[in-house]
C-alpha cells in the first residue's frame, strides 16, 4: 500500500537561502505535544526537539515546586529556543519542536527571524488533559499548574488546530494533511 503522505517532506519547506521552516507543536502541558511531535518528526524524517529540554534548571525547580513561571523566567528559555531553531533552519535541518508557546508573544519570540514556522495547536478540554496528567508519572509539571496554563493560553489564530480526542495516529495523519496543504509544491 502506498503511503498517502509520501509527498510530505519537511525539506519541501526549503527557502531560497537554503533555510528550512520548522514545525512547532504547541499546547498546554499534558496535551500530547511530545507524542505528536516525535511521531511527526519520524514521518517527516526530521529532528525532534522538546522545549522542556531547554529550560534552565531554575525553571524546572520552580515548576516542580508547583510555581508557575513568570515572563522573566521564560525569556532566556524562549531566546534559547529561537536560537536553536534559527541555527538548525539556516543549516538546512528539518526540525519538529514540541513547545507550550501559550502566548502570542512567546510564539513571536520563538519564531523571530525565521522565514516561516508551521504551528500545530493541540486542543483539548481541561478535564481530559487533567486526567492524562494524573496518569503520567514522574513529570516535573504538576497537575496543579494546569489551570494556570489554561488561563495563560492565548489560542492561536494562525495555527493548524488538532483535537486531542483523536488517536495519536489520527493526529499525525491530520498534521501531515495540513502540512501538505501548506507545502509550496
Amino acid at each position: 500500500m502506498q503511503n498517502a503522505f509520501e509527498g510530505v517532506d519537511a525539506n519541501s519547506w526549503v527557502h531560497g537561502s537554503g533555510a528550512v521552516s520548522p514545525v512547532i507543536v504547541m499546547g498546554v502541558s499534558g496535551c500530547g505535544k511530545t507524542t505528536l511531535g516525535s511521531a511527526l518528526a519520524e514521518r517527516l524524517n526530521a529532528t525532534f526537539l522538546d522545549a522542556d529540554d531547554f529550560h534552565p534548571e531554575a525553571n524546572v525547580a520552580k515548576m516542580r515546586a508547583g510555581m508557575p513561571l513568570s515572563d522573566v523566567d521564560r525569556a532566556p528559555w524562549l531566546s534559547a529556543l529561537n536560537r536553536e531553531l534559527r541555527t538548525r533552519s539556516a543549516a538546512g535541518e528539518a526540525v519538529v519542536l514540541a513547545c507550550s508557546a501559550l502566548k502570542k508573544n512567546y510564539r513571536a519570540a520563538i519564531s523571530a527571524d525565521l522565514a516561516q514556522a508551521h504551528w500545530i495547536f493541540l486542543d483539548g478540554s481541561f478535564e481530559l488533559i487533567a486526567a492524562r496528567m494524573r496518569a503520567r508519572p514522574n513529570h516535573y509539571m504538576p497537575e496543579s499548574l494546569l489551570r494556570s496554563q489554561f488561563e495563560a493560553l492565548e489560542r492561536p489564530a494562525d495555527a493548524m488546530t488538532i483535537s486531542i480526542a483523536l488517536s495519536a495516529a489520527e493526529q499525525v495523519d491530520a498534521a501531515l494533511r495540513g502540512l501538505q496543504r501548506h507545502s509550496p509544491d
